[in-house]
């Protein structure tokens, strides 16, 4: 047994709302945890400084293979200098390429995954990523989407949307939960007290109900707003914009709609999330 958690999600699903939470909920203070102190209570597991060390070279000059290669050293390295339980934030979908496991399964402990609606995912990433909508739909149903490796982060394999969700829906192990977004949002208290019990930490009500206000998106976007936040992608203007469910209904055509159900429609109805009429 190991000791990471993975916080993993499809990007622009509410991986960096959990991170809050939890920083807020294991820091359990008075006041909210700032933004920009987030990487003291989780990694990241494609920050490129944790790959150029053990390469010797720039993670930039690596190519894909040599960045596989390493991903479980990497991942046994945040393992080996965590003392007790480390969150790690992965946008890797579960699995693995070209018999390269995305994740070191000997160091993991458990996983909290956080799925979001596709039709609201791609509202978000046209903000996020500066895309239009059309582009972000296409994005959603490649199934060989992978990030730039680049001086922010390395390479990371994400698949389509309904790849990257039902990989890690399918696994079956201890301490491994699926969280949608929407129940963050809509069931708080219950919701996020499932992913305090993962942790053992689930029987102070005060405790979580006090990370749950300082998380609240409100209070991100206030941070942001006043001192910035490091993980904005740079193409747009805030990274906590909206955080609304259903946004979608305002923002996308009919048409675009039954591009995505017909893409996604399996996983979409796993989870219920295939609207009414289609």
């Amino acid at each position: 047994m190991g000791n990471i958690v993975w916080l993993a999600s499809y990007p622009k699903s509410g991986n960096t709302w959990v991170r809050a939470f939890l920083a807020n909920l294991v820091a359990n203070r008075s006041e909210p945890v700032p933004i920009n102190d987030l990487p003291r209570f989780a990694d990241d597991e494609a920050r490129p400084e944790l790959f150029s060390a053990l390469a010797g070279r720039p993670s930039t000059e690596l190519s894909f293979e040599e960045i596989s290669v390493l991903r479980p050293r990497v991942h046994a390295g945040i393992a080996a200098h965590a003392s007790g339980t480390r969150f790690v934030k992965t946008h890797n979908m579960a699995g693995s390429v070209d018999d390269h496991p995305l994740h070191n399964w000997d160091v993991t402990a458990g996983a909290i995954s956080i799925v979001r609606n596709p039709l609201d995912v791609a509202v978000s990433m046209t903000h996020h990523f500066g895309i239009d909508l059309d582009t972000a739909i296409e994005r959603l149903g490649n199934e060989h989407v992978a990030t730039a490796n680049d001086a922010l982060f390395v390479t990371q394999v994400l698949g389509s949307w309904s790849m990257h969700v039902g990989s890690w829906a399918a696994i079956e192990r201890e301490r491994f939960l699926v969280v949608r977004y929407e129940d963050l949002v809509e069931k708080p208290v219950k919701a996020f007290t499932k992913i305090a019990r993962l942790v053992g930490a689930g029987q102070d009500r005060v405790r979580i109900e006090r990370a749950i206000r300082h998380a609240r998106f409100q209070n991100l976007a206030a941070m942001e707003k006043a001192g910035g936040f490091v993980e904005a992608s740079g193409r747009t203007a805030r990274f906590f914009r909206k955080g609304r469910v259903n946004e979608w209904r305002e923002v996308l055509g009919r048409d675009q709609v039954s591009r995505v159900v017909a893409a996604h429609r399996g996983q979409m109805a796993r989870f219920g999330y295939v609207p009414a009429g289609y």
